[in-house]
């Protein structure tokens, strides 16, 4: 903040108008300097150097605070990972340390969301704006205890978080650098190492149960499900991933009981909105299945953006081009460098109702 005893004193009006005139050029370079130090600080602990990058302030990062309440004196601070979904790059993934810091570099500015997870756990979702600053910042504030309910607006409370666990929170940072390396076997492993150590760990047998299911072994996907939801029934992401067990099973009646299960106990997940539409098309129910996806477009219209491709074929099959050539043009607003636009133009072209 510049000082306004700082500026030339006159008692002409004229020249001080002048001088305040003069002086909004250095103002501006001032909250310049301010925002990129800003960002600066917060990228160079994520190991981010935007400083590097020239002209840095069109270089799009995304970059923030995560904020842990409700943590006991002297209790252990739980693993906090930050996950970026990006519509034009990869899922990027950072762990955080006591600061709460993150940063990362995007591909560009179209879309995407946030994840945030604590242990192992997703407690936090937001969308990022297909528009906008190139460099913007999303804080988040979670709690480490899952019986504080109070949540204040855009906190989020850890509704199942298993107690820390000494003897494994080394092995979940094992699973962590195997998930960044695609390494499932390793993955596996970790997980069964965990649920040895600590069976009623409810999270590393539904992490487990997942991992299963990426490797095609479903039968013990099943039972690690089971064990799971022995442990926790009211275990939401457990029922989301049964029903992804159903579907990969082709028993599509069976997951469609499950996803309306998981969506009655948490009416906000669009990814169970999301399964549950697949799962209806997949039974040839597609008015029920084309309300499930725009249920799930609702809660989360980029990161669900995925369920326009859904809408557009069934809307195609149907013979209602018109609708599906709609349906892909808001599919491609949301995902600007999908890598078959140029046959979806096309469609939407040769199919879009003349304008009048």
């Amino acid at each position: 903040m510049i000082d306004e005893g700082w500026t030339i004193k006159t008692h002409s009006n004229f020249r001080r108008f002048l001088s305040k005139t003069l002086l909004l050029p250095f103002v501006f370079i001032f909250l310049s300097f301010h925002a990129i130090g800003q960002i600066d600080d917060f990228c160079r602990e994520a190991g981010v150097l935007p400083g590097l990058d020239l002209p840095r302030e069109r270089v799009p990062y995304v970059y923030g605070k995560v904020t842990l309440l409700g943590l006991p004196t002297g209790g252990k601070v739980p693993r906090i990972t930050v996950i970026l979904n990006d519509t034009q790059q990869i899922s990027n993934k950072q762990r955080l340390d006591r600061t709460g810091n993150y940063c990362f570099r995007r591909a560009g500015t179209g879309g995407g969301s946030l994840t945030i997870e604590v242990d192992g756990l997703e407690v936090a979702r937001r969308s990022l704006p297909v528009s906008g600053p190139a460099q913007q910042r999303e804080d988040f504030e979670v709690y480490a205890n899952p019986t504080q309910r109070e949540v204040p607006p855009a906190a989020i409370s850890a509704k199942f978080v298993h107690p820390p666990n000494e003897k494994t929170s080394h092995l979940y940072r094992k699973v962590l650098e195997s998930e960044r390396g695609n390494d499932l076997i390793a993955v596996e492993s970790h997980l069964l190492e965990i649920v040895l150590l600590d069976p009623t760990d409810f999270v590393a047998w539904a992490k487990l149960g997942t991992t299963y299911i990426e490797r095609s072994k479903y039968d013990q996907a099943d039972a690690a499900f089971r064990k799971s939801l022995e442990l926790k029934m009211e275990y939401t992401p457990a029922w989301i991933n049964v029903g992804k067990l159903r579907m990969a099973q082709k028993q599509f009646p069976a997951a469609i009981e499950i996803l309306k299960h998981a969506v009655e106990l948490d009416p906000t997940s669009a990814r169970a909105f999301q399964l549950l539409g697949e799962a209806y098309l997949q039974n040839k129910q597609g008015t029920l299945g084309a309300e499930a996806l725009n249920q799930a477009l609702k809660l989360d219209a980029v990161g669900m953006a995925e369920c326009h491709l859904l809408l557009a074929r069934l809307y195609d099959l149907a013979g209602a081009k018109h609708i599906a050539a709609a349906e892909y043009r808001a599919f491609l607003e949301k995902v600007p460098g999908y890598s078959d636009r140029r046959n979806l133009e096309k469609y939407i072209k040769e199919n879009s109702v003349p304008k009048k």
